[in-house]
């Protein structure tokens, strides 16, 4: 391995990955990250000129902000994209041409929001808030317990947009279950309190989300890679976990491997932080190693805080990536994915590859209130 800096970070970033039929030109993702710029649920032309920044810039794959399923109860805002309606999908077409053009390659990501949604909110203002048990992710019940046909409705709906990203020209397909959005409430026994078969342990709290898995292979064709995004920590409960032990997170990415998943990306937010006592495994090392299926790992790649303090005023400054580096070369995950490093500057992937580190423009929150 070469041991100048500019060389090491090609040879480990810039190498190719292969998954079901698509085959990366390297290692880096762009992070799904929500802007709320499509009115009415419909991304327009500066959406997709935004994600196309990101292809022109080198990125290997572009995993786009959470897109609602066609149900009713599945979003928050009358600004998030939709991933279902003639509108919102010829919207999503020209997105994906648009990074085709550039070379890139682009996955919707499938969203569902759960006990997270306010009532009286659009898009649908008389949706309920649905969850396994009607329970919010603080303990409240002010909302409605699932009965079957209500999981049978969402299970099809996540389906028929998995085919619809096949049909549109989309490379591939992400499920979103973290983050304390519906299927992660499944997920977490503190929000899921059912007896039946989708509660108890953790292949009962799993069952939901694998056969939502199951759904979406069964939609699109075998080639077509599906990517189940999972987190321990949940929107306010940063301590939250799924998975108490890795043979519990065996069980859980078992199943939904079993079920069709072909990469599991492990949202953290720090990257380098282990997951477990006695090993410096992070969860996407983890995953991988447990599920025996490739992983993506992210978390304050390339920026000197996480997130949170950054909403908090507190400015990010580009950092090294040599640890980053150091973990890929072992190949403790396979692809790592960046957030706001890219929203700072959409083509960090080529400096970082030719050695510009002093260009690197950071991060900032004032770039949240615009889709450069």
């Amino acid at each position: 391995m070469p041991t100048n800096p500019v060389e090491r970070a090609k040879d480990i970033l810039a190498r190719p990955f292969s998954l079901g039929g698509l085959s990366l030109p390297n290692r880096v993702v762009m992070a799904p990250m929500t802007r709320e710029f499509s009115p009415g649920g419909v991304p327009g032309e500066d959406v997709a000129r935004y994600y196309a920044r990101r292809a022109a810039g080198g990125v290997g794959l572009i995993i786009t902000e959470g897109t609602y399923v066609g149900h009713d109860s599945a979003g928050n805002s009358a600004r998030v994209p939709h991933f279902h309606g003639d509108d919102a999908l010829a919207g999503w077409t020209a997105v994906a041409d648009a990074v085709h053009q550039e070379g890139g390659r682009i996955m919707p990501q499938l969203w569902h929001v759960g006990m997270d949604r306010t009532v009286g909110n659009p898009p649908v203002p008389d949706a309920p808030r649905i969850g396994p048990s009607g329970i919010a992710l603080d303990g409240t019940q002010p909302g409605h317990a699932m009965t079957q046909a209500d999981i049978d409705n969402v299970v099809a709906a996540y389906a028929s947009a998995a085919a619809a990203a096949e049909a549109l020209g989309f490379d591939g397909v992400e499920i979103h279950g973290g983050h304390g959005y519906l299927i992660d409430q499944f997920l977490w026994p503190h929000t899921n309190r059912r007896t039946d078969g989708y509660g108890g342990d953790v292949a009962g709290r799993t069952r939901f989300a694998a056969e939502i898995v199951a759904a979406c292979r069964a939609a699109v064709s075998d080639e077509f890679p599906i990517s189940f995004r999972f987190s321990q920590w949940k929107v306010n409960h940063y301590q939250a976990r799924v998975a108490e032990t890795p043979q519990e997170l065996e069980t859980l990415l078992g199943l939904l491997a079993e079920a069709g998943a072909d990469i599991f990306h492990c949202s953290t937010r720090r990257f380098h932080l282990p997951e477990f006592e006695g090993s410096d495994l992070n969860l996407a090392g983890w995953a991988k190693k447990v599920s025996g299926k490739p992983a993506i790992s992210v978390g304050s790649v390339g920026l000197s805080n996480e997130f949170l303090q950054v909403f908090q005023g507190e400015q990010a400054s580009v950092t090294a990536i040599g640890e980053l580096l150091d973990r890929m070369e072992r190949d403790e995950f396979d692809l790592v994915a960046v957030g706001r490093a890219l929203l700072g500057d959409p083509e960090w992937l080529a400096k970082i590859l030719s050695g510009r580190h002093d260009e690197l423009s950071p991060f900032h929150v004032g770039l949240v209130g615009s889709l450069d």
